[in-house]
């Protein structure tokens, strides 16, 4: 009996562990309800939808189809329209339960548009009011004294600490969000890095027709290209010129990241991202890991890595940023193995005959990046597997959880 509830408890901890990798993806949690579809749509256009799955501890304040008044109206550019929805994304968890114990009845949040630094002072908070009779409303910072305010309506769905997704009865009011944005100039990538650090990388984008309308056209949809300095193009050229055609255009589609992220975003969501060679080359992965170092971003491959060193451009929807190497994929190249250096020989135990003489240590190898992928290898991809579409990078939150729920079941267990 002891044993089958040790087992259970250490069960129960790897499933909390499963749940806090996973994440979640708000497109799919509201295809569910087609109710919402003109708001998921919106999310999905602004690429809002993208930033929420990165975030935890977070709620989104929906409307139904027939009450998006404002939101539903022409003639505004996309990027009004993120911030009129970023308002209604609450950088805190309010599940129905905490809406109606709230702390003196009323309390103020802040929203996406808030830690966008595009909302000026306060106007990015959101109050939310506990009214006698159980009633709730939710009401912009900034909005105008005659603005009505948008009631609770239900609960859509809620993952406890992680995500609360509400029905809210109208868009929520708010002059500075409303406030009309430009749509972004025309950017020229090659002229952007031939100024800038990259005009080698900008060179063999120019050369590669693929490569270069691939990554123009989706530069303004979201978009993050790591481009290699001058010096580091220059060192990898002769395993560069050595790559077949399709070869060549995968990995500088290696280098462009299919979503917007600012540097802040880099070193505070660390994980895996995919790139356009993941979605441009079939069955390959073309992933590498993100990982904070120091107060910048270090892009692992598993082959090599690299540093940003500069942020060339870093404007919603595209960010390019500088690094220090040319990144090489586990797909086209062997992954690099750390080598330690074999442990010092035992003393020769001491004979009154013969002497034992020492084996000689095995010298450590040379930890190069580059040396350890001098030849393409495609054998390496065949079990790489692809990110989920929308996947989050692992939060630290829901991974604190699971720490948690494990050191609670081996405590139970003992």
């Amino acid at each position: 009996m002891e044993a089958r509830r040790r087992t259970l408890l250490v069960a129960l901890a790897v499933l909390a562990l499963a749940a806090a990798a996973e994440g979640y993806n708000i497109t799919k949690i509201l295809a569910a309800y087609p109710e919402y579809s003109q708001f998921n749509k919106l999310l999905t256009q602004t690429r809002l939808a993208q930033d929420i799955n990165k975030r935890r501890t977070i709620t989104v304040l929906v409307v139904a189809n027939g009450d998006m008044g404002s939101l539903a109206g022409g003639g505004r550019t996309l990027q009004t329209i993120r911030h009129m929805l970023q308002i209604h994304v609450l950088v805190d968890y309010y599940g129905g339960k905490k809406l109606h114990q709230l702390a003196h009845g009323v309390t103020a949040c802040s929203s996406m548009f808030q830690e966008s630094g595009a909302a000026p002072g306060m106007s990015g908070y959101v109050n939310i009011t506990q009214h006698r009779g159980g009633k709730v409303t939710f009401t912009a910072e900034d909005a105008e004294d005659s603005a009505p305010s948008s009631a609770f309506v239900k609960s859509v769905k809620e993952i406890p600490y992680d995500l609360a997704v509400l029905q809210i009865s109208k868009v929520l009011a708010s002059p500075e969000a409303e406030a009309p944005v430009a749509a972004p100039a025309p950017v020229n990538i090659t002229e952007l890095l031939s100024k800038k650090y990259c005009k080698s990388f900008a060179g063999l984008l120019a050369a590669d027709a693929d490569a270069y309308s691939t990554i123009n056209a989706t530069k303004d949809n979201g978009l993050t290209l790591f481009c290699p300095v001058d010096s580091a193009v220059a060192s990898f050229m002769p395993k560069y010129k050595n790559l077949t055609a399709k070869g060549r255009t995968a990995i500088l589609l290696y280098h462009a990241v299919p979503d917007y992220y600012s540097l802040q975003l880099l070193t505070s969501n660390s994980g895996k991202v995919s790139t356009l060679a993941t979605s441009n080359v079939a069955k390959k992965d073309y992933s590498f890991d993100v990982e904070k170092d120091g107060e910048t971003a270090e892009l692992d491959t598993k082959v090599n890595s690299a540093s940003v060193t500069y942020t060339i451009k870093d404007d919603d929807p595209l960010a390019v940023y500088a690094i220090s190497k040319f990144l090489q994929p586990k797909e086209l190249y062997k992954i690099a193995k750390d080598i330690a250096p074999a442990p010092a020989p035992e003393a020769p135990k001491k004979k009154k005959t013969t002497k034992k003489k020492p084996s000689a240590a095995a010298s450590p190898s040379d930890d190069d990046d580059d040396s350890t992928a001098d030849s393409p290898d495609d054998s390496s991809s065949d079990d790489a597997t692809a990110d989920k579409d929308g996947a989050a990078p692992s939060a630290v939150a829901g991974w604190v959880t699971a720490a948690v729920a494990v050191a609670s079941a081996l405590a139970l267990a003992a």
